[in-house]
């Protein structure tokens, strides 16, 4: 199993998704002679795990079913343990997009955190490109490491233990982007770009507060940086349903000939077919937006180092 590489069977080591609802679901760690308790009883790694085919629905010892699922970084995100605030997909796709990963890119990255945004970059850029991620906090990156191995993935990241702000990336004019999100990012912009490469690049920052975000953007400037701009994702989500309204009754006047292009001939079969739809119904398509919705996470500030 690997993040960045699919698999058919569930291998002893492996971390699968148990998945009991689209609202219910955890990461376990498959091991042999392990179990898992649910809700719907015991799955027994040696003999409902173990050698299975990822997307099988496994049946738990009270008689209750769930279904086994490959890990990917959106699943991950939304079942990691929480080090650390994280970035939810909806962030992350417009980070990636905007610093325009690909296949072969190479990025930085700070602070790593609980790893959630680490996991869709080293996707994103695998199998030639590489992440080199730093975290302020040494238990956290220590973690990141363990996780990072466990997942396959460690010969696509570099995770270094030290301040961003102060020691940098600890590399210099190989990335093609950098991402930030560190308390004062202000501070960090010269080291990411003495990090990008000399030809150019992108940078993002993520900040909760637009204090940080105005303070990060005249360093931009000062440090020769162009196409500054803030975004800020609000996503909106519609419930589509079938609704039915009474069809109104518009008059005679619909039935008059002088406001239609039909033959006379037909007048009475056309009067037949209003008056039966005049009594009745019609059903219909309507969009209705959430009471409740995800407001603000943060601003995403964006950047292209310029070549002059």
């Amino acid at each position: 199993m690997s993040f960045v590489e699919y698999g058919d069977t569930i291998k002893d080591g492996d971390t699968a998704i148990v998945f009991l609802g689209h609202e219910s679901m955890f990461p376990v760690k498959v091991q042999h002679g392990s179990k898992t308790q649910t809700k719907y009883g015991v799955i027994r790694h040696s003999t409902d795990l173990i050698g299975k085919r990822y997307g099988s629905k496994v049946t738990c010892s009270k008689g209750g079913w769930v279904f086994i699922l490959h890990p990917t970084p959106e699943l991950w995100t939304m079942n990691l343990p929480h080090r650390t605030q994280i970035l939810y997909s909806t962030d992350i796709s417009l980070i990636t997009m905007m610093l325009e990963l690909k296949p072969g890119s190479i990025v930085c990255e700070s602070g790593t955190g609980s790893g959630s945004l680490s996991h869709a970059i080293i996707r994103t850029v695998a199998p030639t490109g590489h992440l080199y991620t730093v975290e302020f906090h040494q238990q956290r990156a220590e973690k990141a490491k363990e996780e990072f191995q466990e997942h396959k993935v460690e010969h696509l990241v570099t995770v270094k233990n030290q301040d961003v702000c102060k020691n940098g990336f600890g590399v210099s004019n190989v990335a093609d982007a950098v991402f930030l999100d560190v308390p004062s990012p202000w501070e960090a912009i010269g080291h990411a770009n003495s990090a990008l490469k000399i030809e150019g690049g992108r940078i993002c920052s993520f900040s909760p507060c637009i204090e940080q975000v105005q303070r990060t953007c005249l360093a931009m400037e000062e440090h020769g940086f162009t196409e500054i701009n803030t975004l800020e994702i609000l996503l909106r989500v519609y419930n589509v349903r079938t609704i039915s309204l009474q069809i109104p009754d518009l008059g005679k006047a619909a039935e008059d000939n002088s406001s239609t292009g039909f033959d006379s001939s037909n007048q009475s079969n056309q009067g037949s077919l209003y008056g039966i739809l005049q009594q009745g119904t019609a059903q219909f398509k309507s969009g209705v937006p959430l009471k409740e919705m995800v407001g603000h996470t943060g601003y995403l500030t964006f950047a292209t180092k310029s070549l002059f």
